[in-house]
């Protein structure tokens, strides 16, 4: 649900914009979870580089995601637009089916030219035997944890803040071309599957703009990640992860 001010108690647009810093509060608030879950990849990597291995690098996850619940849960307040899960059922079916065309589009759209590089994928295997711990952490932090932190920094923020610095007032379905398609395209490239994630950004970017609530976008990534993580257990597809 986008946020809405009432008129005859709130400043203009322009002198908030004017009186706020460039990154606001509420930048922030979407900006560090994001970082977070970054700067733990970051961390991850740079660790393999030194000589641990990517079994020992395992348990790294469960304290990325953590982290990132954490912040969240300490900023919830700030998260106006997610204190009512106010969609229809129509919208509803609308985003689990586009959570599904996404899914069977990223697990397809892998030919060499549209990845960059190469994943080693998270394997919870050990000694050839699944860790269901392992695995049951990993799919929950896909699922329920990722989506919210993503679209809150993809969608409520840079794709607004895109198109104005002082996002929190603009209407999704206000949202321009340009903005639409520079964070779509960011949004790609955050994934070794580029044309995939473009074309999650294009899918989830669209559900923000034409329901007007960020819930739609997050069911439906959510309805990804999680059908992605059991397709990945099931067909041993862990480069997916």
């Amino acid at each position: 649900m986008s946020e809405h001010q009432d008129p005859r108690s709130s400043p203009p647009a322009a002198a908030i914009a004017a009186g706020e810093p460039f990154i606001s509060r509420a930048a922030w608030t979407r900006i560090l979870p994001f970082g977070t879950y970054i700067v733990f990849i970051i961390l991850g990597d740079l660790l393999e580089r030194i000589g641990f291995s990517r079994a020992e690098l395992r348990w790294l996850y469960p304290v990325q995601v953590g982290a990132v619940l954490a912040l969240l849960v300490a900023f919830w307040r700030g998260y106006d637009e997610l204190h009512r899960f106010a969609l229809s059922l129509q919208q509803v079916l609308i985003a689990v089916v586009t959570g599904i065309v996404v899914l069977v589009l990223w697990v397809n759209l892998v030919a060499p030219w549209m990845t960059i590089g190469s994943a080693a994928g998270y394997d919870p295997r050990t000694d050839g035997e699944i860790d269901w711990l392992l695995v049951t952490i990993r799919i929950a932090g896909a699922a329920l944890i990722v989506p919210v932190m993503e679209e809150l920094f993809w969608r409520s923020f840079l794709m607004r803040w895109i198109e104005q610095s002082n996002f929190i007032l603009l209407d999704p379905a206000r949202i321009g071309f340009k903005a639409f398609v520079i964070s779509c395209v960011l949004f790609g490239f955050e994934h070794n599957l580029w044309l995939a994630g473009i074309v999650a950004g294009v899918a989830y970017g669209l559900l923000y703009m034409r329901h007007r609530k960020l819930w739609s976008p997050i069911l439906a990534h959510a309805i990804t990640n999680g059908l992605l993580g059991i397709w990945v257990v099931h067909t041993g597809g862990w480069q997916f992860w």
